[in-house]
């Protein structure tokens, strides 16, 4: 038991697991922003496009009868069908994708700009005229087929 316990507190306490943690927190309160936009602010402007349509308040009884309220049709013990909260999830969905989409294009265009380019690395051989064989870019003479090549570049002193 002990050597479960040991076991578990290293898993549970290895960085990936307490930055998994911080995301998941940080993810539920953008959760709820997300809702109470959808609920507070893009609902209520979609209903008075749509005729004054509240989508919390759409519901089907699945008992037949008709119920004024939705709380009516709960009180009466009805299962109810809501699609329209249904409708505000997928609402919500589609914020949450739009502003998980937007957030990643913004990363992706910090990183590439962020990314600068390694400056090509000076080349070390060069090919010899008469062999076309690879060789040193310092060499005076080709190791292969001998043939006298240009002088080699003055070293820097």
């Amino acid at each position: 038991m002990k050597n479960f316990i040991k076991e578990f507190r290293e898993f549970a306490l290895k960085g990936n697991m307490m930055d998994l943690a911080v995301g998941m927190i940080i993810g539920a309160a953008f959760t709820a922003i997300v809702q109470s936009l959808v609920d507070n602010i893009i609902n209520p402007i979609i209903g008075v496009f749509a005729g004054h349509v509240d989508f919390n308040s759409m519901f089907v009884a699945l008992d037949g009868k008709h119920y004024e309220t939705l709380k009516a049709a709960e009180d009466a013990g009805a299962a109810v069908l809501k699609y329209g909260t249904f409708i505000s999830a997928i609402i919500n969905f589609i914020i949450m994708a739009l502003v998980v989409f937007l957030m990643m294009k913004s990363i992706n265009k910090m990183r590439d700009r962020l990314k600068k380019e390694e400056p090509a690395a000076a080349p070390t051989t060069k090919v010899c005229p008469y062999c076309k064989s690879e060789i040193d870019i310092n060499a005076t003479r080709c190791p292969h087929c001998t043939s006298v090549l240009e002088e080699a570049p003055a070293e820097a002193e």
